[in-house]
C-alpha cells in the first residue's frame, strides 16, 4: 500500500521515543493513576466513645500515599488506582490497626470507618479483613465492576465476553442503543476509531486489573458516547519480579454434524483454537523504574471447512457446464484468524509527587470471514489484514493532599486494508480473472474460479490530548474538571480499481478511490460529587464540539449545477457543531443497608466518519436533468454537515442487602433518542430526488434490570441478572428507509421494534471450589427471541408487517473447571473450557421469512440456503490449557 511503510515507521519511532523518554528521564512514578480510572477511600476515625480522633495516620503502603485525620476525625486518600489495598493506622497511645483487603474501585469511594482503642504500653498490631460491602449503596448509576480475580474465575477470554455478561447488554447494544454508541477507553483514554466508532483494539484478560461497564447514565467526563461507557483498566508493573503464562489448545466438537447440513469435511481437530501467553513485570535496571511487558499468539481456524476442489485458474465453462477442476481435494478452514498482541507500559520514580509512564497496546491481525460461496475455491481469497496501536505518555502531578491534576497524550493508530494480493498489477489476478459460478446449476452458485476484485483501505491515526483537575474540596464535595482535543485523519474507500472487462477480464485503474478528511474534536467538562454520609450526589456539564472540516452545496436543490436556469450551487464550508449535555445523579439510604438512586442525563455523540463522508461527493448527481431518476440511483449521499446524535436517558433503582452475603438491585429505566442518523429524500428543481443522511431517526427504550449477588458462602458463589426491555423505533439502520424506498415500499417513519430488540435476557453465573485446590464455574444464558419480519410469499407486497415476527427463545451454558497444580517449585493451573455445551444451533440468527425458523423453508428455491451451515450458532468448542506463575508476591497499587 502506497505511504503505508512510512506511516508505520513513524509510529515505531514515536513507540520507541516515548519508551525510551520514560527509562531515562528522571522525575517518574509507577503506572500513571488516571481520574475515570481511579479512586479514593474515605471514612472516619473514631475512639471506642464514639468521639472522633485527630491527626490519625491513615497510610496505603503499597501506593506510598496517605492522609491524616482532620478535627472531625474524617479523612480521604485521592488518586488511587483499581486493587486491593492494606491500609494501616496509626495514632500515639492508640493500638494501630491494619486493614487488609480494601477493595478501590475506579471513580467510586470506599468507606472505611474504624475505631481505635487507647493504649498506655505499645500493643501489637491489629490486623482485621476487609469485608466489601454486598450493595454500593452510594453508587448513583448502574455499573458493573468486574475486578482481575472474578474475571479469572470465569469462562470467557475477551473484554468484549465480559461485557456482553453484564445487564442491560444484548450482542453488544447497550440498553437498546445502535452499535457504536459506546465509549471505549482503556486506563481513562478512548480507543474508539472514529471511522466507525468501535473500539480499535481486542483486549484479552490477561491484560485486565478491572472492567467497569457502565450501561445506562454516566458522568460527565466521558463524552462521543449515548447508551454506555466500558473502561478497562490494564494492570501494571509489581515492585518484584513477577512472570505468568498461559497456553491452551481445543476445537469444535459437533454432535450432530448432519443437524448442521452439509458438513462432509466435519473433524473434531483439537489444535484448531491456539493460545500462548506470556507477561513479565517488576523493577527495571534504571533505578526506580517499573514495567509490564505482554505478548501473546492467538491462532483459530473457525468450524466450516472447504474442499479444494477448483483453484482460481481452473478454466470451466461455466456458460456450457463443463468443469475441469484441478483442485487436490484437501479441507481447509474457511474461517482463519492468526493474532498478534501485546502491551508495554514503563515507569520510574524518582521526583516528589510526579509520576509519568509510557505505554503502547497493539495488535496486529490476519482474518478470513467464514463465505460459504467459497467453500470449494479456498484459495487466494480476500485477507483482512488489521494494524492497531494506541500508545503515549501520561503524567500524574499530585499538587497537595487534596488535589492532583492528570494530562495525557496519545496516538491512536488504525490500519485496515482488504485484498487479495497487495499490488494491482500482481500476475495472480489477470491469471485467475474474475469469480465465476454458474448459478445454481452446480452447488447451489458455489465459485469454481477466478478471484476477488475487492481493495478496501480504512486508516484513521488520531492524535488525543486529555487532561483533568481534581480537588477534594471539602470532606463533603469533590470536583473534578477537564477536556480533551482530538486531531484525527482518516482516509477510507478502494485502494484501486480492478475493472471487469467482458466478465472474462482484469483492467487495472490505478487511480486511488479513497479520500482523506482532518475533523476537529473536543469537549470540555465540570463534575462535583457531594458525599454526606451515604448520600451522594453527583452533577456535571458537558460541551462538546464536533467540527468536519469539509464543504456541502449551498443549494441542494440544484447539487452539483447540472439544472440550467436556476440558482447555482457552489461548495460552502460546514459549520462547527456544539452541544452542552447535562448529568445528574443521586442516591440516599433508606435504611441500614439499602438505598435507592435517580439519574438523568442528556448524551450526545457525533456520527461515525463512515456515515457521514461515505458518498458524499455531490458532482456525482450532474446527470439529474428534467425528467427524474430513481431516488436511490446514486445511493445514498453522505452529509458532512450532520448535527450530533443524542439521547436523554432517565433511571432510578432500588438495592438492598438482604444478608451479609446477597444483594439485590432493581433497576428501571427510558430512553428518548432522538436526531439518530437516517435517509431524507431531497427534491431538486427538475423534480428529481436524491437520498441523503441527515439527523431524522427516532426511538425510545424501556425496560428494567433485576440482579442478585450472592458473595462466596464457602466453597459457592452466584450472581443472577434479568432485563426486560423494548426497543423501538422507525429504523434499525441509517440506510433502511433508503433500502424500503428502492424495493417499492413504504419508505415513511413508522414505529416497529428494533432487529435487536430483544426482550427478556436472563444471564446467570455461578462458582464453586477451594481456594488453592480447585474451581467449577459456569455462565447461563436464557434469552427470548428477536424479530424478524414474515412474509407469507415471495416477492413485493408478500411481507407482513417488519419484525412483527418473534425468532425462537434459546439457552446456553459455557463451563470452566480448573485444578491447582504444583509443577516442581511453579504454581500452575490446570484448565478446562467448554463454551456451548449443549451445542445449540439456533440463538437468534437467521430464519426463513417463511417459516420463522432455520431449519425449513416453505419455498425449493431456498434448497441453497438450507444446505449452508454458516446460518447456524457457533458449535459446540473445548479448550483445555495450562497457566503458570511464579516470582515475587504482587503489591497492589505498585
Amino acid at each position: 500500500m502506497i505511504g503505508a511503510f512510512p506511516r508505520r515507521f513513524l509510529v515505531a519511532v514515536l513507540a520507541f521515543a516515548g519508551a525510551a523518554a520514560v527509562a531515562v528521564l528522571p522525575g517518574f512514578l509507577p503506572a500513571p493513576a488516571w481520574a475515570g480510572t481511579t479512586g479514593k477511600i474515605a471514612g472516619k476515625i473514631l475512639d471506642i466513645k464514639g468521639q472522633p480522633l485527630t491527626g490519625v495516620s491513615i497510610a496505603v503502603p503499597a501506593a506510598r500515599t496517605g492522609a491524616f485525620s482532620d478535627e472531625k476525625g474524617q479523612y480521604s486518600i485521592l488518586n488511587l488506582p483499581p486493587g486491593s489495598y492494606d491500609v494501616r493506622v496509626n495514632l500515639l497511645g492508640y493500638g494501630a490497626v491494619t486493614t487488609t483487603g480494601v477493595v478501590v474501585s475506579a471513580d467510586q469511594t470506599t468507606k472505611l470507618d474504624l475505631v481505635l482503642k487507647e493504649s498506655a504500653v505499645q500493643l501489637g498490631e491489629v490486623v482485621v479483613k476487609a469485608t466489601r460491602p454486598v450493595v454500593e449503596v452510594t453508587r448513583t448509576n448502574s455499573i458493573a465492576t468486574v475486578t482481575a480475580q472474578e474475571i479469572a474465575k470465569l469462562p470467557v477470554q475477551s473484554l468484549d465476553d465480559v461485557v456482553n455478561l453484564q445487564a442491560g447488554v444484548v450482542d453488544g447494544h447497550f440498553r437498546g442503543g445502535r452499535i457504536g454508541e459506546v465509549q471505549y477507553q482503556v486506563d481513562g483514554i478512548s480507543v474508539n476509531n472514529i471511522y466507525d466508532n468501535k473500539s480499535s483494539l481486542r483486549l484479552d484478560r490477561s491484560l485486565l486489573e478491572e472492567v467497569q461497564v457502565i450501561s445506562g447514565t454516566f458522568d460527565a467526563e466521558y463524552g462521543q458516547a449515548q447508551s454506555g461507557v466500558v473502561n478497562a483498566v490494564l494492570k501494571r508493573g509489581a515492585d518484584k519480579f513477577e512472570w505468568n503464562g498461559e497456553i491452551y489448545t481445543g476445537g469444535f466438537l459437533i454432535n450432530d454434524p448432519v443437524g448442521r447440513r452439509n458438513l462432509p469435511n466435519y473433524a473434531f481437530r483439537p489444535t484448531g483454537t491456539q493460545n500462548y501467553q506470556l507477561s513479565l513485570s517488576g523493577p527495571a535496571p534504571v533505578k526506580h523504574t517499573n514495567y509490564l511487558m505482554n505478548v501473546r499468539r492467538y491462532m483459530f481456524d473457525d468450524w466450516v471447512y472447504a474442499q479444494r476442489v477448483f483453484v482460481p485458474t481452473d478454466t470451466s465453462n461455466v456458460q456450457t457446464n463443463q468443469y475441469y477442476p484441478t483442485g487436490d481435494g484437501a479441507t481447509v478452514p474457511l474461517g482463519t484468524s492468526r493474532e498478534w498482541s501485546g502491551v508495554f507500559k514503563v515507569s520510574n520514580r524518582s521526583v516528589h509527587n510526579l509520576e509519568i509512564g509510557y505505554q503502547a497496546i497493539f495488535n496486529v491481525i490476519d482474518a478470513r470471514s467464514i463465505d460459504w460461496a467459497y467453500r470449494y475455491l479456498p484459495d487466494w481469497r480476500t485477507t483482512k489484514h488489521t494494524y492497531s496501536i494506541v500508545h503515549g505518555l501520561d503524567l500524574n502531578k499530585t499538587i497537595d493532599n487534596k488535589s492532583f491534576a492528570t494530562l495525557a497524550v496519545r496516538q491512536n493508530y488504525f490500519d485496515y486494508h482488504e485484498w487479495a494480493f497487495e499490488s494491482l498489477f500482481d500476475a495472480r489476478y489477470y491469471d485467475a480473472g474474475p469469480l465465476k459460478n454458474d448459478g445454481n446449476d452446480f452447488a447451489y452458485g458455489a465459485w469454481l474460479q477466478g478471484v476477488s476484485n475487492t481493495r478496501f483501505i480504512q486508516n484513521t491515526n488520531t492524535l488525543l490530548f486529555k487532561g483533568s483537575y481534581v480537588r477534594q474540596a471539602s470532606s463533603t464535595s469533590q470536583l473534578k474538571i477537564g477536556g480533551d482535543f482530538q486531531l484525527p485523519r482518516v482516509t477510507f474507500g478502494p485502494m484501486d480499481t480492478l475493472k471487469i472487462v467482458n466478465d472474462e477480464t482484469f483492467e487495472p485503474i490505478p487511480v486511488p478511490g479513497y479520500n482523506t478528511y482532518y475533523p476537529v474534536i473536543a469537549s470540555v467538562f465540570a463534575q462535583d460529587q457531594l458525599e454526606y454520609n451515604d448520600l451522594t450526589l453527583r452533577a456535571g456539564l458537558r460541551y462538546d464540539l464536533f467540527d468536519a472540516r469539509s464543504t456541502i452545496p449551498s443549494d441542494l436543490a440544484n447539487p452539483a449545477n447540472s439544472i440550467s436556469g436556476v440558482p447555482e450551487s457552489h461548495p460552502q464550508p460546514t459549520t462547527a457543531k456544539s452541544i452542552i449535555s447535562p448529568r445528574l445523579g443521586i442516591s440516599w439510604p433508606t435504611g441500614p443497608k439499602s438505598a435507592a438512586h435517580f439519574a438523568y442525563g442528556h448524551f450526545a455523540q457525533f456520527p461515525s466518519l463512515n456515515d457521514v463522508f461515505s458518498n458524499s461527493d455531490y458532482s456525482i448527481l450532474d446527470g439529474l436533468q428534467a425528467t427524474p431518476q430513481s431516488t436511490t440511483e446514486k445511493g445514498v449521499l453522505g452529509n458532512p454537515d450532520i448535527k450530533p446524535e443524542l439521547t436523554v436517558q432517565y433511571e432510578g433503582g432500588y438495592k438492598q442487602a438482604l444478608t451479609d452475603n446477597l444483594g439485590a438491585d432493581l433497576t428501571v429505566f427510558y430512553k428518548d433518542i432522538r436526531d439518530l442518523i437516517g435517509v431524507e429524500f431531497v427534491e431538486t428543481y427538475s423534480g428529481a430526488q436524491y437520498a441523503r443522511l441527515t439527523n431524522i431517526d427516532f426511538g425510545s427504550v424501556l425496560g428494567f434490570t433485576l440482579a442478585f449477588d450472592l458473595r462466596p458462602v464457602g466453597p459457592f458463589g452466584m450472581t443472577l441478572d434479568y432485563t426486560w426491555q423494548e426497543a423501538t423505533g422507525n429504523s434499525s439502520d441509517p440506510h433502511e428507509t433508503a433500502t424500503r424506498a428502492s424495493n417499492g415500499e413504504d419508505p415513511r417513519p413508522r414505529v416497529i421494534p428494533f432487529n435487536w430488540d430483544q426482550r427478556n435476557t436472563l444471564n446467570l453465573t455461578s462458582s464453586y471450589g477451594k481456594p488453592g485446590n480447585y474451581l467449577l464455574s459456569g455462565i447461563f444464558r436464557v434469552v427470548s427471541g428477536q424479530p424478524y419480519t414474515p412474509a407469507v410469499d415471495k416477492g413485493f407486497g408478500n411481507g407482513l408487517e417488519a419484525n412483527s415476527g418473534r425468532k425462537s427463545p434459546a439457552a446456553t451454558l459455557d463451563l470452566r473447571a480448573e485444578k491447582d497444580l504444583k509443577l516442581g517449585k511453579v504454581p500452575a493451573h490446570a484448565f478446562l473450557r467448554v463454551f456451548n455445551v449443549f451445542d445449540q444451533r439456533a440463538v437468534n440468527g437467521f430464519v426463513f421469512s417463511t417459516s420463522g425458523s432455520p431449519y425449513y423453508s416453505r419455498f425449493s428455491d431456498d434448497a441453497g440456503t438450507l444446505e449452508d451451515p454458516t446460518r447456524f450458532y457457533t458449535p459446540r468448542r473445548i479448550e483445555v490449557g495450562i497457566s503458570l506463575s511464579g516470582g515475587g508476591v504482587k503489591q497492589a497499587g505498585s
